[in-house]
């Protein structure tokens, strides 16, 4: 009520409204009265004997003293109208202005843990680079350090309270401490290290990034140690790093005969620890502007496998797993079992990860020799030869056949549909290696995907409690100047890859949709499919429809949030993860498709599936758009406890993705 007359009385006296004054207010009545009078005396003086005159002139008087009243009071009633929507107006600025105001007090508190974190990291990954120093000096040998890094890694929390010191100690007394620290502080985890080529948010290209970041950050959560080995690219973004720092020891390794030096550089980035190798002679590899695509990608991340292999078994490092990705990093596989078992590494096993098998890399064989491996060893139909281009190499088919486990990322479709129909020639050796292979879908990252405490919401709701829902709908519609009415189904669509963006398809979908459903299409910054949109926005003109182009974050948090259907391109999205988002947020993942029919055989429904493929299928993989409006309209009961079930079903990093890969991890050291 305080804030509210604050309120008030600044409308007023912005609004320019004079003060009331009872003495004016008086004396111009006194004034007015005294006119009359005079008048009526005056009358009275000219025609004293016409008394009727006088009798209607008071009339007259009474029924103007009656109209200046009405008029005064609508008057007045207007100027309340007019003050209170002033007053909705500043306290809608004053709502705003505090919304803004808790965003960067969360922002401050966000900054303040990272600086805390950032010096905690700081701390132990410098215990860490003393163990390698130990190591390097012959202080220790490789075994013991490994002990002793998992001891540090595992225990991030205790290592500032007993190093604080650190840089005041001798590598004598520094060892002494941390023999003590190990046998005390010994963990059951697995230690990972996945040579990789991209991790968000150093350099993102592809869906590999964000899983890199996402599994890492959900394993090192549930105790595991998680390091991630990158080539230092020249278009690193180095702003999220913690405690950059090059490694004063020059590091060799081996590629077309000779060795060569690298610069080692090491970071934090969300808590994982990061290295990154730079070529000194061969500096052109990853200093360019784009991370793929260039005619020699097979040398360039050929080097840097070797490489990477050759710093892990010089630091004295003994990983559980090596976690290799996709064909750029797959030639790890060879070249552990052929050199690098040997090197201290009998306890390593090799875990490869494939987010599709339409990219292979195939190469001549005596290419294999520039980093160390034997091309005739090699060019074997049962080890790297092609099955169709028998006179070539296959990177890819070689990570399959010397990995120990493979992990196939698909969020829908089961192993055999995959082997069958997936594979681009890989069939007879998915085939022969099926008993290695597992299906995992991918994940989202929830700490930022969560309509219960979403900064960028107006209103936050969960499953147990959806009336925000509704408040973050009507305010998508207000901001975009449609129709505000929180029963209208509202579609969002978030365009993919201007490659799978059928303009077509979706012109087809909004004709065959009754008119009172809105619809809104909206770019993505991973994505370029604004003439796709501008396309779609000369098509369907309509006052229900919107097209954003330009990306925003906090827009698109709201589009998933006041959206009944999210269209999707597809049910397996590890780019963007449109689908897993959506059912967040309530809102139901739909395929964008005209044919009523088409997607109903596009789930698989086999057990081996995976359990979002399978709550798919039985939930909304069937639907078309059209389905869906119907049955939001004829059946909100039913729909609203799909929707409420839906919200309660935890598809992030956290939960089946980071459940397949330990399953995997554990198989591995059983092997």
């Amino acid at each position: 009520m305080k804030m509210e007359s604050v309120i008030n009385s600044t409308i007023l006296s912005l609004a320019g409204f004079p003060k009331s004054n009872p003495s004016i207010h008086h004396q111009k009545t006194v004034k007015a009265r005294r006119t009359v009078c005079c008048s009526l005396s005056s009358s009275s003086s000219k025609n004293s004997n016409n008394g009727g005159d006088a009798d209607g002139l008071l009339k007259e008087e009474e029924e103007e003293k009656y109209n200046d009243i009405w008029l005064l009071f609508k008057e007045a009633q207007q100027n309340i109208l007019y003050l209170n929507k002033l007053r909705l107006v500043a306290v809608e600025e004053l709502n705003k202005a505090n919304r803004e105001k808790q965003l960067l007090l969360d922002k401050i508190q966000q900054l303040e843990a990272v600086n805390k974190l950032g010096n905690e990291q700081s701390l132990w990954r410098e215990l860490l680079l003393r163990i390698d120093s130990m190591v390097l000096t012959g202080l220790i040998d490789s075994a013991e350090a490994s002990g002793m890094r998992k001891a540090v890694m595992g225990n991030k929390f205790s290592v500032a309270l007993v190093f604080f010191d650190i840089r005041q100690k001798t590598d004598a007394e520094l060892l002494a401490q941390l023999r003590h620290f190990s046998v005390g502080s010994r963990k059951n985890g697995f230690h990972i290290i996945q040579i990789c080529t991209e991790m968000e948010p150093l350099v993102s290209v592809g869906s590999l990034s964000s899983y890199v970041t996402g599994l890492s950050k959900t394993l090192q959560k549930k105790g595991h140690i998680v390091e991630v080995i990158l080539p230092k690219y020249a278009c690193l973004d180095l702003t999220e790093m913690q405690g950059l720092r090059e490694i004063e020891a020059e590091l060799y390794s081996y590629f077309n005969g000779q060795l060569h030096g690298n610069r080692i550089w090491t970071g934090i980035v969300h808590g994982i620890g990061v290295t990154l190798i730079q070529p000194l002679y061969y500096s052109s590899f990853f200093d360019r502007e784009r991370v793929y695509g260039y005619s020699d990608d097979f040398e360039r991340f050929t080097y840097f496998s070797r490489a990477s292999l050759d710093y892990i078994a010089k630091s004295g490092k003994q990983p559980d797993v090596l976690h290799i990705h996709n064909w750029e990093t797959a030639i790890v596989g060879p070249l552990f079992w052929d050199i690098f078992v040997k090197q201290g590494l009998g306890g390593t096993r090799v875990l490869l990860t494939c987010h599709g098998f339409d990219s292979q890399c195939l190469e001549q064989p005596d290419k294999l020799a520039l980093c160390g491996l034997d091309p005739a060893r090699l060019h074997r139909p049962d080890r790297l030869q092609d099955h169709t281009m028998t006179h070539l190499v296959n990177i890819l088919k070689g990570g399959l056949v010397y990995a120990n486990k493979v992990v196939m990322l698909q969020s829908i479709y089961s192993k055999e549909r995959i082997i069958n129909s997936f594979s681009h020639g890989l069939e007879p050796t998915l085939a022969i290696h099926k008993d290695k292979l597992l299906v995992s879908p991918c994940g989202f990252d929830n700490s930022t995907w969560d309509p219960s405490k979403d900064k960028f919401l107006p209103k936050n709701y969960s499953a147990d409690d959806l009336k925000g829902k509704s408040i973050c709908k009507v305010a998508l519609q207000q901001q975009l100047g449609l129709s505000k009415n929180s029963s209208t189904v509202l579609v969002g669509c978030i365009s993919t890859e201007s490659l799978d963006f059928d303009l077509n398809n979706q012109k087809a979908v909004w004709n065959a949709t009754p008119k009172s459903v809105q619809f809104i299409f909206m770019g993505s910054k991973a994505t370029s499919a604004d003439g796709a949109l501008e396309y779609l926005k000369k098509e369907l003109k309509d006052e229900t429809v919107r097209f954003i182009n330009k990306y925003d974050e906090a827009l698109l948090h709201l589009i998933f949030a006041g959206s009944d259907i999210i269209l999707c391109q597809s049910f397996h999205d590890p780019l963007l993860q449109v689908p897993l988002k959506a059912l967040k947020y309530g809102a139901a993942p739909v395929a964008v498709t005209s044919n009523e029919n088409k997607f109903r055989h596009f789930v698989d429904r086999e057990q081996e599936t995976t359990r979002f493929s399978r709550f798919i299928s039985s939930t909304f993989g069937y639907l078309s758009l059209s389905q869906a409006v119907d049955e939001i309209k004829n059946s909100p009961s039913k729909w609203k406890q799909k929707i409420v079930d839906a919200m309660a079903k935890d598809f992030s990093w956290n939960a089946e993705c980071c459940d397949v890969h330990v399953s995997a991890y554990t198989a591995l050291k059983s092997l």
